[in-house]
């Protein structure tokens, strides 16, 4: 057979084992694990749909060796837990058994183990001991690790590997960057030390070479030891390239694969770049790995916001890099390795970085994507899709993703499925946003459904609208409901002017924005579309009446707006909307002030209404009726196609 990536699924040996091909589902945490710590069947599920998904290894992230020490919250696996062991069994035969490498990620929380976070607010008994003695942000004191505390550790790396590889885990990773543990050592920003441990290079990279030494003590001469560094830092203090290279190539000899990353997780100007916004250059870290590899001995992995095959095959072929790591994009699809390795690369859903997964780990601590309804589900996907027992006429109305998702899953579920869309295109709102660069993942989303459509054979009828007329003529077992939302036009003077438009605007051809812009509301649109618009060489000023901005983004993808308003792009919160002008919008703020601010253009973005009417003229019109998508509540992509999905299931 042609093998359009021969590079990408080849072969690559690494110490005494063989991957697959050269795509590795890098280590990643997931909080259904429970407290005490054992892998429930949801977490094993989670990781074991990556192995069937084609990926050559898998690596389980965030587990901890030293529970004392080195606990940064409670939904960890501890490795000095005597209790993990049954699990952590079954969880790498789960992986062995579809043909990976199951891997385990070995990790210590150092100064940011035992103080209060985001996920374990409340302070602990336990001391907290970084490489300096220091008070951290938060207030804390944090203390200096005596060297006892240090061997301690060290040996308890080493145990937490042996008991790793007697529970059938072939290979381990030792986890060297974003900051924690080991990169505080390693970095001049966070170690001061004057002992062995400080100082000189050498000096600073002893802990992670007496780790190594340790590990490869307990897992002998060929097993695979992975080492996880940062390439560059990209903070203050901290180190850079030129730098890396020279811990790269210390770190080299004793180890069989150097995963290179980038960034600190602490910093929210360089998380952006350890996990690539969406507003990054897919593959903008692979220069670090790179540059290290001209370096040194061994494989080197790369990792960073990859999704495209054609990408990682340059990648490979062009010698930047041996492996690929990803962690995102195998949420957004798990099954991208095995699409790719066949052709059909077209079925890819690509990760559109928006950071949905990692806000809920932060926030109502389970597992989600924006794209993909399985995750954090993917136990109830092995086993709930029974064939129905009757095949059903369904219509679906409306072609967004909620419209789309639906009519997909309820085909291929074996039901006869029409979807009807009022426009001449399929994509719903998504389709306004088609010329902003960084949402060209979500575009793709739009032809992936498109593709699937007409592969589960749905009967697509384009500028029909399903009327309760149409409806009842066609005698449908049941009617999804997926007619989407409409833009709020706010009560303000002018609004109706010909200087004012809307969302649709971006994709119309020519620029009908001026020079000067004011985007009325500051929320996850009105964001957007003003980076978008600035990057376009626009002059924007944000205007919003709350006093938050991009309220409804999540957490890190919030962070990642910042930094690009930060760029130049003023914003004016608590500011109310008066008068549209030929001059501008005219506001005025929370003391009362009235102001003007000028434009040539002022974007609305003022939020959605759902079409709850047009949805509920369909109830009646078959005896099995859903709403899903916008027009229950608008709301971004995540809901739309959970919305889609689970309602086909329903049928």
């Amino acid at each position: 057979m042609h093998q359009k990536y021969p590079h990408l699924f080849s072969p690559i040996r690494v110490g005494n084992v063989t991957f697959r091909n050269r795509i590795i589902a890098s280590p990643t945490s997931n909080p259904a694990v429970s407290n005490p710590p054992y892998l429930t069947p949801e977490v094993r599920a989670f990781y074991e749909l990556r192995s069937i998904g084609g990926a050559a290894g898998v690596t389980l992230g965030d587990s901890i060796v030293d529970s004392e020490t080195g606990r940064t919250h409670d939904y960890k696996i501890f490795m000095d837990d005597s209790k993990i062991v049954p699990t952590l069994s079954a969880m790498a035969r789960d992986i062995r058994r579809h043909g990976a490498v199951p891997s385990l990620e070995l990790t210590h929380g150092g100064k940011f183990a035992n103080v209060p976070n985001l996920i374990n607010p409340e302070l602990t008994d336990r001391v907290p001991y970084g490489p300096d003695h220091e008070i951290n942000r938060d207030g804390i004191e944090i203390f200096e690790m005596p060297e006892e505390i240090i061997l301690k550790i060290i040996d308890a790396f080493g145990k937490a590997a042996a008991r790793a590889k007697m529970c059938g885990f072939e290979m381990i990773t030792i986890h060297g960057g974003h900051g924690w543990f080991v990169a505080q050592f390693l970095s001049p920003a966070t170690n001061h030390r004057t002992d062995r441990f400080g100082g000189s290079r050498e000096n600073r990279a002893r802990l992670a070479l007496m780790i190594i030494e340790r590990v490869r003590k307990e897992v002998g001469p060929d097993f695979p030891i992975e080492f996880r560094m940062s390439g560059a830092e990209f903070s203050e203090g901290g180190y850079d390239l030129d730098e890396g290279v020279e811990i790269a190539k210390l770190i080299a000899p004793h180890i069989d694969l150097l995963h290179v990353s980038a960034g600190i997780h602490d910093n929210p100007d360089t998380f952006v770049i350890t996990h690539p916004s969406m507003f990054l250059e897919h593959g903008c870290n692979v220069f670090l790995a790179a540059e290290i590899k001209k370096h040194v001995n061994v494989p080197v992995a790369t990792i960073g916001g990859l999704s495209d095959p054609a990408m990682m095959e340059e990648i490979l072929a062009s010698g930047k890099a041996d492996m690929i790591e990803m962690s995102r994009a195998l949420m957004a699809d798990p099954y991208l390795p095995q699409k790719a390795m066949f052709g059909r690369e077209d079925d890819i859903t690509k990760c559109m970085r928006c950071f949905t997964c990692m806000n809920c780990l932060r926030s109502t601590r389970d597992m989600k994507c924006a794209l993909n309804p399985v995750i954090g589900r993917e136990l109830e996907s092995f086993t709930r899709c029974s064939v129905p027992e009757a095949s059903l006429r369904v219509l679906v109305a409306g072609g967004g993703p909620a419209g789309m998702y639906a009519a997909v899953t309820a085909a291929e579920r074996g039901h006869s499925v029409t979807l009807f869309e009022a426009s001449d295109r399929l994509g719903g709102q998504l389709n306004d946003e088609e010329q902003v660069p960084f949402k060209k993942d979500l575009l793709d989303f739009v032809g992936v459904l498109e593709r699937r459509l007409e592969r589960a054979g749905v009967e697509v009828r384009l500028n029909t609208r399903l009327t309760p007329e149409l409806a009842e003529s066609l005698a449908p077992d049941a009617i999804i409901a997926a007619v989407g939302a409409e833009y709020v036009v706010p009560p303000v003077e002018g609004i109706d002017g010909a200087n004012v438009c809307f969302l649709p605007a971006l994709k119309e051809a020519g620029d009908v924005f001026w020079k000067r812009v004011v985007v009325l509301g500051g929320g996850l649109v009105g964001c957007e579309t003003a980076i978008h618009l600035f990057n376009r060489g626009k002059e924007v000023t944000i205007v919003e009446m709350r006093d938050d901005y991009a309220a409804d983004a999540p957490f890190f993808h919030k962070e990642a707006i910042r930094i690009q308003l930060q760029k130049g792009i003023p914003m004016h919160l608590n500011t109310r909307a008066v008068k549209v002008t030929a001059e501008g919008l005219v506001c005025v703020d929370g003391e009362g002030k009235e102001a003007l601010f000028p434009a040539d253009t002022v974007f609305c973005a003022a939020g959605m209404r759902p079409r709850t009417g047009e949805a509920e003229a369909l109830r009646f019109c078959a005896p099995r009726f859903f709403t899903v998508g916008d027009c229950n509540r608008p709301g971004q992509v995540t809901q739309a196609v959970s919305d889609g999905y689970y309602a086909a299931l329903d049928l």
